[in-house]
């Protein structure tokens, strides 16, 4: 990210920023084992992210704000996941069975978390997820998971276009390759909500319930 790139995005009109309403939620975008094991070829390295996920959850529960997890899973067939699934054949990674599809260690929800089941990127398609949410007032989502320019950032454009402020929180998502990861940020940021570092997430959190670790 250059600054010539920043000050061409920002002339050009890309330069608006939402704000988080009064009632925000974490979304945790598909915290799989399949990015953190080796053994998967879908393994991304992404272990940084990881921890500042069990951060990022840890001080959410201390603030009292509602937590919501996806997950993938698909038939052993991959017939629900249609186009994606033939378009993207390593999600076979997420059939039934499969003990990549099992959540991080640290990062699974809790039983009164909601937990949202899907085979598409976004967690709002094919869902109930935006209407659970206006049920029950929430209109800002802190978003972390996996991965940044596949799931996370189709997330946050349906979250946007649902009515609900996203915003990234920057260490708390990753992707395989960190140059497709930095390109994706920069654009959620212009095009379609906010990227937080955690620091000033965990700041806000800490005023609404005195979460905030060190």
């Amino acid at each position: 990210m250059t600054g010539s790139r920043q000050e061409d995005y920002e002339h050009a009109g890309f330069d608006g920023q939402l704000t988080p309403g009064t009632s925000p939620a974490l979304l945790l975008v598909d915290p799989a084992r399949a990015y953190v094991d080796q053994d998967c070829p879908l393994y991304a390295g992404v272990e940084p992210a990881v921890e500042a996920m069990r951060l990022l959850l840890a001080d959410a529960r201390r603030a009292g704000i509602p937590v919501i997890v996806t997950r993938v899973l698909l038939r052993a067939d991959g017939s629900d996941g249609g186009l994606f699934f033939r378009k993207v054949p390593v999600l076979r990674a997420f059939v039934e069975g499969s003990p990549f599809g099992e959540f991080i260690d640290g990062l699974a929800p809790a039983p009164d978390d909601l937990t949202v089941t899907k085979q598409y990127p976004s967690a709002f398609f094919g869902t109930a997820l935006a209407a659970h949410l206006t049920a029950n007032g929430i209109d800002t989502l802190f978003i972390g998971g996996l991965s940044t320019s596949g799931c996370v950032r189709a997330t946050a454009m349906d979250a946007m276009q649902h009515g609900f402020v996203p915003i990234v929180v920057e260490e708390a998502v990753g992707d395989r390759d960190p140059d497709i990861h930095a390109a994706n940020l920069f654009d959620i940021k212009h095009k379609i909500g906010e990227v937080w570092p955690i620091g000033r997430v965990q700041e806000y959190l800490g005023k609404r319930g005195g979460a905030g670790s060190p």
